[in-house]
């Protein structure tokens, strides 16, 4: 065993994390449903998701079984949505290519939909043993560090090398303790800010710490603008009711329910939901805007509230548009920035 795995092991034990919901088993279902809401999503957020997650779906058939809108239901708030999505998709896949039994193996894992690599390494690790190793962005962090490798981590030559040095890396045995000490490492003590290096057990042989150069490494990704985007929603509301519309399964929020985007082209806001949705409204009110982040830009949500004019029939349904008790938005699949705008229209105050 290499001194870096026994340093790391031994670190594990007695500093590492034993008591997440998701450890002390071996089920690979369980292990594989937190490692996706763990992937660029910290514990603290994760733990009330899966705790409810397994709850609603105790194992692979449950989840396979259940309407693709009550799993993105259940996700809605984690964000980075085609995770719950895919989710669903490899349940199914597992029942129907692997006889209802999660895989093992990480070269059959990683063929279901939304694992890749270093998942399906950890997946098989935890709930196999099986001597793989991982890459995620704690451990990538670890290994620029303690070994000075220059470079941003995302580019694929220094990929490759960073691959290639922790397969170098691998223990023979306790290959659980030892992926499960890259990551504690990384997420507790070698974080991006401000690490703990008085604590680390790699700190008498860590080239960044050594040459002072702990900030600067893993080296950033080359900064370029993130771009901005502006969209207008129509909150159109009905009797203690909003009309919400199914997004496309592809792109932002894709499958979740949203509020009708209104095209970059129409100058009248009023006119297009009369026009293109058919309902007689009243004047249109601007709510207070929103920004909402997302990796690759940032968008600006200039909401208009408009209600139905008095009728004896709500405006029908149809195609991908459907009706929402606006005391319903808790349980909703909606994305976090329209939940918001939902959420304070639902004060009585607000609406008649």
């Amino acid at each position: 065993m290499s001194d870096f795995a026994r340093r790391l092991i031994e670190w594990q034990r007695h500093h590492g994390r034993h008591d997440l919901p998701w450890q002390g088993g071996r089920d690979p279902y369980r292990i594989w449903l937190s490692e996706i809401m763990l992937q660029q999503t910290q514990v603290s957020t994760v733990i009330p998701y899966y705790t409810r997650f397994v709850e609603r779906f105790p194992d692979v058939a449950a989840l396979a079984a259940a309407p693709v809108d009550d799993v993105m239901a259940l996700w809605s708030g984690l964000g980075y949505y085609a995770r719950a999505r895919n989710l669903h998709r490899a349940a199914q896949l597992v029942m129907s290519d692997h006889g209802g039994v999660f895989p093992r193996t990480a070269a059959q894992i990683v063929t279901l939909p939304g694992i890749g690599r270093s998942t399906a390494a950890a997946i098989a690790a935890f709930s196999s043993d099986e001597r793989a190793p991982i890459l995620d962005g704690n451990v990538k962090r670890v290994l620029c560090r303690v070994f000075g490798i220059e470079g941003f981590p995302g580019e694929k030559a220094v990929e490759s090398r960073l691959w290639a040095l922790a397969e170098s890396l691998l223990p023979q045995d306790g290959i659980g303790s030892y992926i499960q000490a890259q990551m504690d490492l990384g997420a507790t003590v070698c974080t991006r800010g401000k690490p703990a290096c008085t604590r680390c057990p790699l700190a008498d042989e860590c080239i960044a710490r050594l040459g002072n150069r702990v900030a600067s490494l893993p080296t950033p990704r080359p900064r370029k603008q993130i771009p901005r985007r502006s969209v207008r929603v129509a909150v159109i509301v009905d009797r203690g009711a909003v009309l919400l519309e199914r997004r496309p399964p592809a792109g932002i929020w894709g499958g979740l329910l949203s509020l009708p985007e209104v095209p970059e082209h129409e100058t009248e806001v009023d006119c297009w939901v009369r026009d293109r949705l058919g309902i007689d409204i009243g004047t249109g009110v601007l709510l207070a805007p929103l920004t909402h982040t997302f990796t690759h830009f940032v968008l600006d949500i200039q909401p208009w509230r408009f209600d139905v004019a008095a009728q004896n029939v709500r405006a029908e349904e149809g195609g991908s548009t459907q009706w929402l008790p606006l005391a319903d938005t808790s349980d909703a699949a909606l994305p976090t920035p329209v939940r918001s705008i939902l959420m304070q229209m639902a004060a009585p105050d607000l609406f008649a």
